[in-house]
């Protein structure tokens, strides 16, 4: 077995383990279907959207909707939990209505990019391989059930609290977060689509902020979410805090910003405009003023 492939099947296995730990813990003290815990379902389903998407994925060697498929399956399974979980209340629909909301915005957008531009190349290398390209969608099952855990474990818990500040400082939260990965993704898109920009990186907007805004935003989305969760928490439930946790060290820490950086370096650095745009605007947290 050829080196890459066996940290595959090793990163496969601790995704597994990972999900596993993570449905036993969120079950607690949440409703069941048939005795069996739904938000443990919902962990399992995460990954099974992912494993039946892979078939015709691997067999076209195509990973146009392998972004589709993430968004899909974060709609798919909260609206399931919605309607299995007997007596969602207010919080859990809002939480609902919000992770649907991220979802449907984000997918589409990444959709309709992958789309335009034909392929995302960081699976050039990875699809010809079974394994790994079958581990690149398994650990998005893992990265669904993750940054959705907040929502799915307050939604199915048995622990009903009506709507209070944590709710209103979590929505506000949220839109602030949801507002400025949208506004961001746009101002980029809209950038790239002008033929003048052909070649340049973008300084404008809130990305004259910030080098990545719409990461920014997408963790405070998630902050937003998680403080929403907090008063539903009991026990091992706890384990629902990992969610923006494990959003900000996944953007920047892995998959993130350290590839993006990586690129944009290969790409203008040592251009005297890139590197003074580097030095003057943060990484993530934008600058005010």
């Amino acid at each position: 077995m050829k080196s890459a492939e066996r940290k595959a099947l090793i990163s496969l296995a601790v995704v597994v383990v990972l999900g596993v730990l993570l449905a036993v813990a969120g079950s607690q003290g949440g409703a069941t279907l048939a005795g069996v815990p739904l938000f443990a379902l919902g962990v399992a389903g995460a990954f099974v959207v992912q494993w039946l998407a892979f078939i015709p994925a691997f067999k076209a060697q195509t990973e146009k909707y392998y972004d589709f498929t993430g968004a899909l399956t974060y709609i798919t399974i909260t609206v399931l939990l919605v309607l299995l979980t007997p007596g969602v209340d207010a919080r859990g629909f809002l939480l609902a209505a919000m992770v649907v909301a991220w979802a449907a915005r984000l997918g589409s957008f990444l959709f309709l990019r992958v789309r335009k531009a034909g392929k995302d190349d960081r699976f050039d290398e990875i699809k010809p391989s079974f394994l790994r390209f079958f581990n690149t969608w398994t650990t998005q099952g893992l990265w669904v059930a993750f940054t959705a855990a907040a929502a799915w474990i307050a939604i199915t818990s048995a622990n009903r609290v009506s709507l209070d500040w944590w709710a209103l400082v979590g929505l506000i939260i949220w839109a602030v977060g949801f507002g400025t990965e949208a506004v961001a993704d746009n101002q980029k898109r809209k950038f790239k689509a002008d033929p003048a920009n052909k070649g340049k990186f973008i300084s404008t907007g809130l990305w004259s902020k910030s080098r990545h805004p719409n990461y920014f935003g997408e963790i405070v989305t998630w902050v937003g979410v998680a403080i929403i969760a907090v008063p539903t928490l009991e026990g091992w439930q706890w384990v629902a805090l990992i969610s923006p946790v494990f959003v900000a060290l996944l953007l920047i820490k892995a998959s993130g910003i350290p590839l993006l950086e990586k690129k944009a370096d290969s790409t203008w650095g040592g251009q005297p405009d890139y590197e003074e745009y580097k030095r003057t605007t943060p990484v993530l947290i934008p600058k005010l003023g």
